[in-house]
């Protein structure tokens, strides 16, 4: 299959839902309001609430949800065939994955931008508060641990890209500085940043940065994952409009570039797509592809991780409610494009079909190097950039996105401690300082007690990232959907993601389930009990909450 055909399909696939359904979504579903007076204006105090420029708010809201997991997840799943990956992904970003970013800023927004398990209380009730706030903090410690240990190792296989993920760190803080102090042209400040940040991509092959295997008895990877989270509880403190939004919105513009590249490359090179379009071959241990395909690809089709994003800081900034479609449902195409640009890369990025059965031996093999593997392969090709080059764009593209949202995560970490403290009526945790010591002890707690002296602890329970994560997916659906209802609007439009996400997510739980007992893995047996018995109750809960709300609204007034 010609490459060229399946990216110029899914753009307009992509392109024609932002246009038209996003349209009608926030036009006639979620009647967004120019006038409504949003919580960044409301409770402005300069750190968390600060109403910010709607494409600096997308370039921030688009990194935090982008990472690494819509590289990663569709470039696993191009296993089955190439084809189910890419349906899923232009459909779930179409009518998943933007009604749900989008419909969590809105629901925050409405709320005094409360985030989506808090105001779950509210919405539909507390045992649901309880479930969802115990989902959320479960998916972020297991966001934060696992993306250091991903960007440690990017740093630790190619050290062409350690100066030029911290020094994006140095120019995000100038970005910041000339917005905000010098209230410099966003224009000017834009090119000024993509120049800096290029500068330094171009710079990392002649200053390769390699840390150590070991330093002073800790492993080097160990020692990058305690500096990165050093760095993330410092980020986490900054107000967001000096280093958080800056940094997110100059990697937006950078990765919107690299996708640039990379579709340029396909053009120019026409390559083919190796991999079948579906896949009856495949490796011994292979889980059958439903439902698996709807965990395995979260981010780039629909992600429960970025309802977190959406009602933990993007609400937080939002200056006008209108701008709910362009940062909310465009973010999610974002993401689309990336995902869409990994499904390319590992299926038409190999030299051969032997190559590419290679790479993909057994099940959840491929990921981040068939993506700069694939990418180099075909930059190189495409537009002649030598392969270390391309090879450290793309490793830097996937480095920062994680780093991102790790800080970002971190972030949300902290809020979640904070609004336990609210709750639960208690000052001291909701202090800044001691809400993140906390996110980042828990997280370190499960990086090295639970992995060793590697930090890699996050890993062991990586595999219940899926399934967590569209849990809370579903979760997020349906506090947009009880609020549909309670304003009489119509419902169906988030009721159909919601009953196929938590349907799918229920049938991969009882798949992993029998997997995990089969291996003998029973800690992870535990977890996916408890976050089965999680997903049943929000099932009801969901079914419950509704059927009041129907009953209600059908009683005579």
């Amino acid at each position: 299959m010609n490459a060229i055909v399946v990216m110029l399909l899914g753009l307009a696939g992509l392109a024609l839902g932002y246009l038209f359904y996003s349209k009608f979504i926030a036009e006639k579903i979620f009647r967004l309001d120019p006038e409504f007076r949003t919580p960044a204006h409301e409770f402005e105090d300069g750190t968390d609430f600060v109403p910010t420029n709607r494409y600096v708010l997308w370039g921030h809201h688009f990194t935090s949800v982008a990472g690494a997991a819509p590289i990663v997840g569709p470039a696993i799943a191009v296993i089955w065939g190439w084809l189910p990956a890419f349906l899923w992904v232009i459909l779930g970003t179409v009518f998943f994955a933007g009604i749900h970013d989008a419909g969590a800023i809105w629901a925050s927004v409405r709320n005094r931008a409360r985030s989506v398990g808090s105001l779950t209380g509210d919405v539909v009730g507390k045992r649901a508060r309880s479930i969802f706030m115990i989902v959320i903090f479960l998916l972020l410690l297991m966001v934060n641990a696992v993306f250091a240990v991903v960007i440690a190792g990017l740093m630790m296989d190619f050290p062409s890209s350690v100066v030029p993920v911290w020094g994006a760190i140095a120019v995000a803080l100038v970005i910041g500085q000339l917005i905000y102090r010098r209230k410099a042209s966003l224009m000017l400040v834009s090119v000024i940043g993509v120049v800096a940040l290029y500068a330094l991509i171009g710079i990392g092959p002649s200053i390769p940065l390699q840390m150590p295997d070991v330093v002073m008895g800790v492993p080097g990877n160990a020692l990058w994952i305690l500096i990165l989270f050093g760095y993330a509880a410092a980020a986490s403190l900054l107000p967001v409009w000096m280093l958080l939004q800056p940094r997110d919105y100059i990697n937006g513009l950078q990765l919107f570039i690299g996708l640039i590249i990379l579709y340029a490359a396909v053009l120019f090179s026409n390559p083919t797509i190796l991999a079948p379009m579906f896949n009856t071959n495949l490796p011994a241990g292979t889980p059958s592809m439903i439902p698996l395909l709807f965990v395995t690809i979260a981010c780039g089709a629909i992600s429960g991780f970025h309802g977190l994003v959406s009602s933990g800081t993007s609400s937080k900034q939002l200056d006008k409610e209108t701008d709910v479609r362009f940062v909310g449902y465009f973010g999610a195409v974002g993401e689309g494009m990336l995902a869409l640009a990994a499904i390319l890369t590992a299926t038409a990025g190999f030299a051969s079909f032997g190559d590419w059965q290679a790479m993909y031996s057994a099940f959840g093999q491929g990921g981040v190097n068939a993506f700069v593997e694939g990418g180099a392969y075909i930059i190189s090709n495409g537009i002649g950039l030598p392969e270390t080059t391309a090879a450290t764009l793309l490793t830097v593209m996937a480095a920062l996105f994680a780093g991102t949202t790790m800080d970002t995560g971190l972030r949300l970490q902290r809020y979640i401690f904070q609004e336990w403290g609210e709750i639960y009526h208690q000052e001291w945790l909701k202090k800044p300082a001691i809400a993140t010591l906390l996110a980042v002890g828990s997280c370190l707690i499960l990086a090295f007690g639970a992995g060793g002296a590697d930090g890699s602890g996050g890993m062991i329970i990586w595999p219940l990232f899926g399934t967590t994560n569209q849990l809370l997916a579903g979760l997020t659906l349906l506090v947009v959907t009880v609020m549909l209802v309670r304003l009489g609007r119509p419902m169906w439009y988030t009721l159909a993601p919601l009953i196929f996400v938590v349907v799918m997510t229920l049938w991969a739980l009882l798949s992993q389930l029998r997997s995990f007992y089969e291996q003998g893995n029973y800690f992870l047996l535990v977890l996916d009990i408890v976050v089965l018995i999680a997903s049943i109750l929000v099932a009801l809960e969901c079914a419950s909450a509704l059927k009041r709300l129907r009953g209600e609204a059908s009683k005579p007034s």
